[in-house]
């Protein structure tokens, strides 16, 4: 019986895969208009297959939650090293051996390049790249050369940390990424890819934003606490 239930089990979830994957291959180069635009970034990718925008909101200030997003450490989290370990399974990579690191300091040192900077408010990156490949390269280019690049046989990337304010006190913190092909083969091989990998993908953003928002509220409460009884000494000296 319970060979059975098991069996069971295995089948829903292998079906619910393929619907998956089939959905996600249906629907690529069909990327959603939902939230926010981003004139930014349109400058640098107008026209692309693939975009996913996450959000949240974060009771701290925008700065402090911008600062929080670049220096935060992408494997401090299991789920986030378990995300990468698969991916290099999956591809057949070998692992590769990484010093603790803010994000932003390790994706300039693969190779990524800021496209743009307002600092405080928003940051956007950008490479090109082969992803499907199992030793993956990422190559800057400078931020005036990137939106025409068109070299055959490679996926444009442009991403972002974006902190806007809704009052002193709290920020949405959003993060958009955006995919387009150079030519045919390139989108043939990507839109495999991106089949089997996106739900990771996805997972990776959520967990991106969890961590950045309890870091940043974490630093907002210290620096409350650390605040407040200097206030109240004031406030008695003056009375």
């Amino acid at each position: 019986m319970k060979l059975k239930r098991t069996g069971q089990l295995l089948g829903v979830g292998a079906l619910a895969g393929m619907g998956y994957l089939g959905t996600t291959w249906a629907r690529y180069g069909n990327p959603s208009r939902r939230g926010p635009k981003d004139p930014r970034l349109d400058q640098f990718m107008p026209v692309y297959e693939v975009r996913e925008v996450h959000h949240t909101r974060v009771a701290a200030p925008a700065s402090v939650v911008f600062t929080v997003a670049q220096e935060v450490d992408m494997q401090q989290s299991p789920l986030l090293k378990a995300i990468f370990l698969g991916r290099e399974l999956l591809m057949g990579a070998a692992p590769t051996p990484r010093a603790p690191q803010s994000i932003r300091s390790e994706v300039l040192a693969l190779g990524w390049r800021v496209l743009f900077e307002e600092p405080g408010h928003h940051l956007v990156m950008g490479a090109v790249t082969q992803p499907w490949k199992a030793d993956v390269k990422f190559h800057g280019i400078p931020p005036a050369e990137f939106a025409a690049f068109r070299e055959p046989g490679y996926a444009k990337i442009a991403w972002t940390l974006v902190a806007e304010p809704l009052s002193p006190t709290a920020c949405v913190f959003r993060t958009e990424t955006r995919v387009i092909t150079t030519d045919a083969e390139a989108r043939k091989r990507f839109r495999w890819y991106w089949c089997v990998v996106s739900p990771g993908v996805l997972l990776i953003r959520r967990e991106m934003l969890r961590l950045v928002r309890r870091e940043a509220e974490r630093r907002a409460r210290s620096y409350r606490d650390s605040v407040e009884p200097i206030n109240g000494l004031i406030s008695v000296n003056r009375e």
